[in-house]
Protein backbone atom coordinates (compact mmCIF):
# COMPACT_ATOMS: atom_id res chain seq x y z
CA UNK A 1 0.00 0.00 0.00
CA UNK A 2 1.30 3.44 -0.96
CA UNK A 3 1.32 6.10 1.76
CA UNK A 4 1.78 9.80 1.04
CA UNK A 5 2.76 12.30 3.70
CA UNK A 6 3.85 15.91 3.71
CA UNK A 7 7.60 16.36 3.98
CA UNK A 8 9.45 18.58 6.42
CA UNK A 9 12.99 19.87 6.69
CA UNK A 10 13.85 16.54 8.34
CA UNK A 11 13.15 14.91 4.94
CA UNK A 12 15.69 16.92 2.94
CA UNK A 13 18.13 14.01 2.68
CA UNK A 14 15.31 11.76 1.45
CA UNK A 15 14.29 14.28 -1.23
CA UNK A 16 17.93 14.71 -2.28
CA UNK A 17 18.40 10.93 -2.44
CA UNK A 18 15.41 10.49 -4.78
CA UNK A 19 16.58 13.43 -6.93
CA UNK A 20 20.15 12.08 -7.08
CA UNK A 21 18.87 8.69 -8.24
CA UNK A 22 16.31 9.97 -10.78
CA UNK A 23 17.83 13.06 -12.37
CA UNK A 24 20.88 11.43 -14.01
CA UNK A 25 18.66 8.74 -15.57
CA UNK A 26 15.88 11.15 -16.57
CA UNK A 27 18.11 13.83 -18.06
CA UNK A 28 21.31 12.05 -19.18
CA UNK A 29 20.29 12.24 -22.85
CA UNK A 30 18.76 15.73 -22.55
CA UNK A 31 21.20 17.82 -20.47
CA UNK A 32 24.96 18.05 -20.27
CA UNK A 33 26.57 16.77 -17.06
CA UNK A 34 27.55 20.37 -16.30
CA UNK A 35 23.97 21.63 -16.62
CA UNK A 36 22.67 18.67 -14.61
CA UNK A 37 25.16 19.40 -11.79
CA UNK A 38 24.31 23.11 -11.89
CA UNK A 39 20.56 22.47 -11.67
CA UNK A 40 20.91 19.86 -8.92
CA UNK A 41 22.84 22.36 -6.80
CA UNK A 42 20.44 25.19 -7.66
CA UNK A 43 17.29 23.22 -6.81
CA UNK A 44 18.33 20.49 -4.35
CA UNK A 45 21.08 21.98 -2.19
CA UNK A 46 20.35 21.97 1.54
CA UNK A 47 19.99 25.76 1.46
CA UNK A 48 17.55 25.72 -1.47
CA UNK A 49 15.36 22.96 -0.03
CA UNK A 50 15.29 24.53 3.44
CA UNK A 51 14.13 27.81 1.88
CA UNK A 52 11.48 26.09 -0.27
CA UNK A 53 10.09 24.11 2.67
CA UNK A 54 10.42 26.70 5.46
CA UNK A 55 8.88 29.50 3.41
CA UNK A 56 6.25 27.10 2.04
CA UNK A 57 7.23 28.15 -1.47
CA UNK A 58 6.47 24.55 -2.34
CA UNK A 59 4.74 21.81 -0.40
CA UNK A 60 6.65 18.54 -0.67
CA UNK A 61 5.01 15.14 -0.32
CA UNK A 62 6.80 11.80 -0.10
CA UNK A 63 5.36 8.49 -1.29
CA UNK A 64 6.24 5.32 0.65
CA UNK A 65 5.50 1.65 0.50
CA UNK A 66 5.91 0.32 4.02
CA UNK A 67 9.25 1.92 4.99
CA UNK A 68 10.66 2.32 1.46
CA UNK A 69 10.64 5.76 -0.10
CA UNK A 70 9.43 5.61 -3.71
CA UNK A 71 8.95 9.18 -4.89
CA UNK A 72 8.29 12.80 -4.07
CA UNK A 73 6.18 15.60 -5.50
CA UNK A 74 6.32 19.35 -4.81
CA UNK A 75 3.38 21.64 -5.42
CA UNK A 76 2.20 25.22 -4.97
CA UNK A 77 -1.42 26.26 -4.54
CA UNK A 78 -2.62 29.64 -5.84
CA UNK A 79 0.21 29.68 -8.37
CA UNK A 80 0.80 33.25 -9.58
CA UNK A 81 -2.22 34.30 -7.46
CA UNK A 82 -4.56 32.27 -9.65
CA UNK A 83 -6.83 29.31 -8.87
CA UNK A 84 -4.12 26.96 -10.10
CA UNK A 85 -2.17 24.24 -8.32
CA UNK A 86 1.30 24.03 -9.80
CA UNK A 87 3.27 20.78 -9.85
CA UNK A 88 6.88 21.93 -9.62
CA UNK A 89 8.53 18.55 -9.18
CA UNK A 90 7.61 14.89 -9.42
CA UNK A 91 10.29 12.22 -9.32
CA UNK A 92 9.84 8.48 -8.91
CA UNK A 93 12.73 6.14 -8.25
CA UNK A 94 13.63 4.18 -11.41
CA UNK A 95 12.81 0.83 -9.80
CA UNK A 96 9.35 2.13 -8.80
CA UNK A 97 8.40 3.58 -12.19
CA UNK A 98 5.61 1.94 -14.16
CA UNK A 99 3.78 0.78 -11.02
CA UNK A 100 1.14 3.52 -10.89
CA UNK A 101 2.87 5.68 -8.27
CA UNK A 102 2.91 8.74 -10.51
CA UNK A 103 -0.84 8.46 -11.01
CA UNK A 104 -1.36 8.04 -7.27
CA UNK A 105 0.66 11.21 -6.63
CA UNK A 106 -1.16 13.22 -9.31
CA UNK A 107 -4.53 11.99 -7.98
CA UNK A 108 -3.51 13.08 -4.45
CA UNK A 109 -2.48 16.50 -5.75
CA UNK A 110 -5.74 16.81 -7.67
CA UNK A 111 -7.63 16.14 -4.42
CA UNK A 112 -5.56 18.78 -2.60
CA UNK A 113 -6.12 21.19 -5.49
CA UNK A 114 -9.88 20.70 -5.27
CA UNK A 115 -9.74 21.30 -1.50
CA UNK A 116 -7.88 24.56 -2.22
CA UNK A 117 -10.45 25.67 -4.83
CA UNK A 118 -8.07 25.33 -7.77
CA UNK A 119 -9.68 25.12 -11.19
CA UNK A 120 -6.66 23.54 -12.88
CA UNK A 121 -3.29 21.88 -12.48
CA UNK A 122 -0.22 23.14 -14.29
CA UNK A 123 3.34 21.97 -14.78
CA UNK A 124 6.35 22.38 -17.02
CA UNK A 125 8.14 19.43 -18.56
CA UNK A 126 11.28 19.34 -20.67
CA UNK A 127 10.28 19.07 -24.33
CA UNK A 128 12.47 15.98 -24.71
CA UNK A 129 11.30 14.20 -21.54
CA UNK A 130 9.55 10.86 -22.05
CA UNK A 131 7.15 11.78 -19.21
CA UNK A 132 5.11 13.94 -21.62
CA UNK A 133 3.10 10.86 -22.65
CA UNK A 134 2.45 10.05 -18.98
CA UNK A 135 1.01 13.52 -18.35
CA UNK A 136 -1.09 13.37 -21.51
CA UNK A 137 -2.49 10.00 -20.43
CA UNK A 138 -3.61 11.69 -17.19
CA UNK A 139 -5.42 14.43 -19.08
CA UNK A 140 -2.79 17.17 -19.29
CA UNK A 141 -2.57 19.11 -22.53
CA UNK A 142 0.35 21.02 -23.98
CA UNK A 143 -0.52 24.71 -23.75
CA UNK A 144 2.70 26.36 -24.94
CA UNK A 145 6.45 26.10 -25.31
CA UNK A 146 8.61 28.00 -22.85
CA UNK A 147 12.34 28.63 -22.71
CA UNK A 148 13.60 29.61 -19.26
CA UNK A 149 17.08 30.96 -18.61
CA UNK A 150 18.27 29.54 -15.31
CA UNK A 151 21.70 31.11 -15.10
CA UNK A 152 25.24 30.19 -16.07
CA UNK A 153 24.15 30.24 -19.72
CA UNK A 154 21.76 27.30 -19.26
CA UNK A 155 18.27 27.08 -20.67
CA UNK A 156 15.28 24.93 -19.76
CA UNK A 157 13.35 24.05 -22.91
CA UNK A 158 9.90 23.15 -21.64
CA UNK A 159 6.31 22.55 -22.56
CA UNK A 160 3.77 24.23 -20.33
CA UNK A 161 1.03 21.70 -19.63
CA UNK A 162 -2.32 22.06 -17.95
CA UNK A 163 -5.31 20.08 -16.83
CA UNK A 164 -8.74 21.50 -16.01
CA UNK A 165 -10.34 20.23 -12.81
Amino acid sequence: MITIREASIADINTIQDVANKTWPITYCEILSKEQLDYMMDLIYSDESLIKQIQNQEQLFYIAYEETSVLAFIAIEHNYKSEAVTRIHKIYILPEAQGKGIGKILIDAVQKLANENNSTSLSLNVNRFNKAIAFYQKLGFKIIAEENIEIGNGYLMEDYKMGKKL
